[in-house]
């Protein structure tokens, strides 16, 4: 691609020029994304995992079974 070389060409119609302002800002737009980021790792402390367990139950190793990583 040459320095005179347009980026944009209109092929058919006769567009107005909010309408070719709004296809450069587009396209200007989707030429400059930037890589998405990888999402943040949850600790385990503010992990909801826990409210979906199974209930308590009582007896011998229940105060083992209460602790986390279980």
């Amino acid at each position: 691609m040459t320095e005179f070389e347009p980026l944009l060409r209109v092929v058919r119609g006769e567009p107005s020029a909010e309408e070719l302002a709004a296809l450069t800002v587009v396209v200007a737009a989707l030429s400059q994304r930037r890589p998405r980021r990888r999402p943040t790792p949850v600790g385990a402390w503010s992990s909801r995992a826990d409210l979906v367990r199974p209930p308590l139950q009582p007896g011998p190793g229940g105060w083992r079974a209460a602790g986390r990583f279980s």
